[in-house]
């Protein structure tokens, strides 16, 4: 996993945008799994900027939400739901071919079956855009002694409790959803995302190649097709 680094988080965005529009053309079916947050936001931006210029380019493209908070609602501002429709859902009109996670679920338990069963017919996952957490977790996949392979109900770990997504959350959410690291290994690719000063020291851990469970992000040591790109900053 040898970085590919930028000078700052424009480029970075610039970068992963092209890379995601260069993955649309070999594959325009692709089905794609989206992490949230600060991250990925400009490359997002950049993608429906392309996509409204040239439509087709994503008319048959999919879409899978890689985790969400559990017990908000759908519409709270703070939801990885509203994120995703605002950024990228609704510009590109991905609507029919966008699968989720609903946050307010009445059964969480089972709501994570229905998405396991629909991605055990519809998978694997094409392209995997993640981010990496400050202590090491992809998705809602935390730091623990064990980890688990499809999607599930996750205890939340502090770090992911501070999230700055949190600030403007109606309420606090009681747990995560999160599809699971086999999820997100058997994907044919990866693409992951790092940026800022805050992800130095977790980016200098996955680099030092040693896989641990209380460390998720460095199971993608065992994935085979895995672009790593960061910026100045955070390297």
């Amino acid at each position: 996993m040898t970085p590919q680094v930028v000078v700052d988080y424009q480029a970075l965005s610039r970068y992963a945008a092209d890379w995601l529009i260069g993955r649309l053309r070999q594959r325009p079916e692709a089905l794609v799994c989206l992490a949230t947050g600060a991250t990925p936001q400009g490359t997002y931006s950049l993608l429906a900027e392309h996509g409204a210029a040239e439509p087709e380019l994503v008319e048959r493209m999919q879409v899978i939400k890689l985790d969400e908070w559990g017990g908000l609602a759908r519409d709270d501002p703070a939801s990885c739901e509203q994120y995703l429709r605002r950024a990228l859902i609704e510009p590109l009109r991905l609507k029919d071919r966008y699968v989720s996670f609903d946050s307010d679920a009445a059964d969480p338990q089972a709501e994570c079956a229905r998405i396991a069963r629909w991605l055990a017919e519809h998978g694997p996952i094409d392209t995997c855009v993640l981010g990496l957490g400050v202590n090491g977790h992809l998705g809602f996949n935390e730091p623990a002694a064990s980890l688990q392979p499809h999607a599930h109900v996750a205890q939340l770990s502090s770090a992911s409790l501070t999230h700055a997504m949190l600030d403007c959350a109606q309420k606090r959410p009681a747990f995560g959803l999160t599809l699971g690291m086999a999820d997100i290994l058997q994907a044919r690719q990866a693409l992951l995302l790092v940026s800022g000063s805050t992800k130095r020291e977790p980016l200098r851990r996955l680099l030092s190649g040693q896989i641990a469970t209380d460390f998720p992000a460095s199971l993608l040591w065992l994935h085979r097709d895995v672009s790593l790109v960061c910026d100045a900053e955070a390297a």
